[in-house]
């Protein structure tokens, strides 16, 4: 990283200084003369700055400064009192308990959370204001009507650091109208095992792509480098994560373990940092996994001595999502090793209150000494001041050069950008002479992805998962894969249809067939192998070929997976990745309007078992393309497939994710089972039908849920194998039900029948996670759709539901 020297530059203005207000915890503050701002431009002068503040903060506000809850946890009182040094919203969070409000509503809560942070102190104890940070990692995608650029692993098929510069700057002013201070972003994992559910974070395999292209998003966010060392007005502070080795986790399990000599490692999963710090990256997030069985949050080793002291990184180290926890020893609520081994800031969603006073407590006991503590708050100070939070008078978010430029969120210059940018990174991996599309074709369009913006955009999109079913309304100006091509054909003089089935009354001179992988995020998107089990296009494909159709496949993924089968089956095969909100970008290739120049970023597999790919392994190598004019035969690939023959998982919910063909269904009180409502991902609000269901942490994050019944609801799981043997739930609950509560099954059509599990629910009462089975034995005629229905208020936690398949004899564990 530039030197301290080369970041910190002129600061022209005294202290944020306070008079009386709320009363803080600890013994109060001695009041102390405002400390003048250094008049030479120097680094000397910042950190004499950063370290006149330290020593006029209370131990409570050092403290606060290293906690960072999230938005839905906490409330402006408790900004006020604890003063936290930054706070986030997460992939389901939104101001006020909204994951979808609208734009002006976070600058709102920006607003409102600044004001809280920086009202006066008693004792002329400065105030510092706090900042927010967010997940912009394709775009500031957690807010409706943001630009939806695509997806890491998309730019890596593009391959060009000026696009990704302009795609920073971009994101960044849509933050910054928002008044959001940090992003937590540019991912700059290697990812080394498809299977990984991140592997769409990643730019490329190669950390001769990932590293450039990783530096110049940082460039894009914080700004061209400027003599007083500060962020420039309209950009924010950037995140290298997810230091390090996420990408090379054994398996390609998330969070899991990365193992190797640590040299050859480095070599790899560490390089891209270098070019970041390098860039001027201002934090640092810690990485989930561990390195040869040591979890990141807690190794020394790595956290300071290599990042800090090998590879020069000055900037703040801001933990994972509740990662510190994961240390042996430590819960979300304490962990002392985490802050003696390097991290900076906790990220802790919801136990902050907790963890506040354990560390305030182990600072006092000697536990945590004073001197890594004030460590730890100078850098936090320091970003602050680079990024302008502790200039005197400084701005509420609203009142800065781009708070509330609502305009710039979507705007035509950002989409264009975006447009570009899925063009550049197509990929043609076929082509039997159906690319370019005629001029004057009549051209079908197919597959249920077509017209999904939401699967084209992938999971971090509105929601941490995202989703196919997510309303179209949600995505005001964009354009689907299937518009993108409707107009592009009729520009050409040829017609299109959408027909998503593939039905047809006029037959069509060419099929396009748009499918790929649901959206998904995180460990949720973990595979086994790299099979596509949803068979829609394939079958597509198929029929087409059999009406002597020629056909186009336009894959939406995440990442490389096993297509022999429909690379076979179709005539033109496309890898369009996760092209985000501009799907015209894919037409523009398709139409020959843009030339084909991206690059494979990463090995296509030619095996479906998922093993670490070698060169028996490749069906297309790393940087493989073809031009559209290039008509090649393509050989036939093999369609042998191992995994195809296992059955598929029988977790109707699992891992916080619903099984692709389950629904989550709320009805009762007023609402008939007819009427029911569908909640996406087994997460929302049915008021209509009294049930509420909200991410909870088991394991993992948001791997479980919280339903609250109203009294005379219900939620039902529905779409599984008409007759199950046996389910398995592993559920809690923390206070027993007052009055009946059902199990319920069956087919809504049909009527539902009921096993009474009132008494099951009260002995758990308090218990931890428990595990009920569910069979004949006690459920006659136990078919179809599983769930609950209480009659009374109810808060039951969910972490699985699963067929199982048992001994028709089996006895029910309730």
């Amino acid at each position: 990283m530039k030197a301290a020297a080369s970041r910190i530059g002129t600061i022209v203005s005294g202290l944020l200084l306070a008079g009386c207000a709320t009363t803080v915890t600890g013994a109060p503050v001695p009041a102390a003369a405002p400390v003048a701002a250094p008049a030479a431009d120097t680094a000397t002068a910042g950190e004499a700055r950063i370290a006149a503040i330290l020593s006029r903060m209370s131990l409570e506000h050092k403290i606060a400064q290293l906690i960072q809850p999230q938005i839905n946890s906490f409330t402006a009182a408790d900004m006020e009192r604890y003063r936290f040094g930054s706070y986030l919203n997460g992939g389901n969070g939104g101001p006020y308990g909204d994951e979808f409000a609208p734009a002006d509503r976070w600058l709102r809560l920006a607003d409102e959370m600044f004001d809280a942070s920086t009202r006066p102190l008693p004792g002329g104890e400065p105030v510092i204001p706090t900042m927010w940070g967010t997940d912009a990692v394709h775009g500031h995608t957690n807010v409706v009507q943001a630009t939806i650029f695509p997806h890491n692993v998309a730019l890596g098929a593009a391959n060009d650091a000026d696009l990704v510069r302009r795609i920073g700057a971009a994101t960044a002013a849509e933050i910054a109208a928002t008044g959001i201070d940090w992003n937590f972003s540019p991912t700059i994992a290697v990812a080394r095992d498809l299977r990984w559910g991140r592997a769409y974070e990643s730019y490329s395999e190669d950390p001769a792509i990932v590293g450039p292209l990783g530096a110049a998003l940082v460039e894009g966010l914080q700004g061209p480098a400027r003599p007083d060392g500060k962020i420039a007005p309209g950009h924010v502070i950037a995140t290298a994560k997810h230091f390090f080795g996420d990408g090379g986790t054994t398996r390609g399990v998330d969070q899991g373990d990365v193992e190797g000599d640590l040299d050859a490692l480095k070599r790899v999963h560490a390089a891209p940092y270098k070019a970041a710090i390098a860039a001027g990256v201002d934090a640092i997030m810690a990485s989930f996994n561990s390195i040869n069985g040591t979890k990141m949050h807690g190794s020394r080793a790595l956290l300071t001595d290599y990042l800090r002291g090998e590879l020069g990184f000055d900037g703040l180290v801001v933990g994972d999502w509740n990662g510190h926890a994961q240390i042996p020893g430590c819960r979300n609520d304490d962990c002392p090793q985490a802050l003696l081994a390097g991290l900076d800031i906790y990220m802790v969603p919801d136990d902050w209150k907790a963890l506040y006073a354990n560390l305030l407590r182990q600072v006092k006991d000697g536990t945590i000494p004073m001197a890594r503590l004030d460590e730890a708050v100078a850098r936090v100070l320091r970003a602050k001041l680079r990024a302008g939070l502790l200039d005197a008078g400084a701005k509420r978010p609203s009142q800065r050069a781009f708070g509330g430029r609502m305009d710039l969120l979507g705007s035509s210059e950002h989409r264009a950008i975006a447009r570009e940018a899925v063009a550049k990174s197509q990929v043609i991996l076929k082509n039997d002479g159906v690319l370019p599309l005629k001029l004057g074709a009549r051209v079908l369009v197919a597959g249920a992805a077509a017209d999904s913006v939401g699967q084209a955009a992938g999971g971090w999109t509105l929601t941490w998962q995202g989703g196919r079913d997510l309303e179209r309304s949600r995505f005001p100006g964009a354009t689907s894969v299937w518009q993108g091509i409707e107009q592009a054909v009729a520009q050409g003089g040829g017609s299109a249809a959408l027909a998503p089935d593939g039905r047809f009354t006029q037959r069509p001179d060419v099929a396009i067939v748009v499918f790929g992988e649901l959206p998904y995020a995180e460990f949720a998107g973990d595979q086994k192998d790299m099979v596509l089990r949803d068979e829609e296009g394939l079958a597509l494909l198929r029929t087409f070929r059999a009406q002597g159709i020629r056909t186009v496949a336009v894959f939406l993924s995440g990442r490389p997976m096993w297509m022999n089968r429909e690379i076979n089956a179709a005539d033109a095969f496309v890898a369009s990745w996760l092209p985000g909100s501009e799907g015209a970008g894919v037409a523009d290739v398709l139409t020959g309007k843009q030339a084909a120049t991206g690059r494979l970023p990463f090995r296509w597999p030619s095996r479906c078992e998922g093993s670490p790919l070698t060169s028996a392994d490749v069906a297309f190598p790393l940087g493989y393309r073809r031009d559209a004019s290039d008509t090649t035969r393509l050989a036939s690939l093999p369609e042998a497939c191992s995994a195809l023959l296992a059955a598929d998982s029988t977790a109707l919910f699992g891992a916080g994710r619903l099984a692709p063909n389950v629904r989550a269904l709320a009805f009762g009180r007023s609402l008939p089972a007819e009427r029911a409502i569908a909640l996406t991902q087994l997460r929302g609000a049915a008021p209509a039908a009294g049930v509420t269901v909200r991410g909870i942490d088991r394991s993992a994050q948001e791997d479980a849920r919280e339903i609250a019944f109203e009294p005379g609801s219900a939620l039902l799981l529905e779409g599984v194998a008409p007759k199950p043997t046996a389910y398995r739930i592993l559920y809690s609950i923390g206070q027993r039900p007052t009055e009946p509560v059902r199990l319920i099954y069956g087919n809504r059509a049909a009527g539902l029948r009921s096993l009474d599990v009132t008494r099951a629910l009260s002995v758990a009462e308090g218990k931890d996670w428990r595990e009920m089975i569910v069979t004949p034995a006690c459920a006659p005629g136990l078919s179809g759709a599983i769930g609950f229905e209480s009659t009374a208020k109810l808060t039951l936690r969910i972490a699985t539901v699963e067929a199982v398949d048992l001994p028709a004899t089996a006895e029910c564990v309730l």
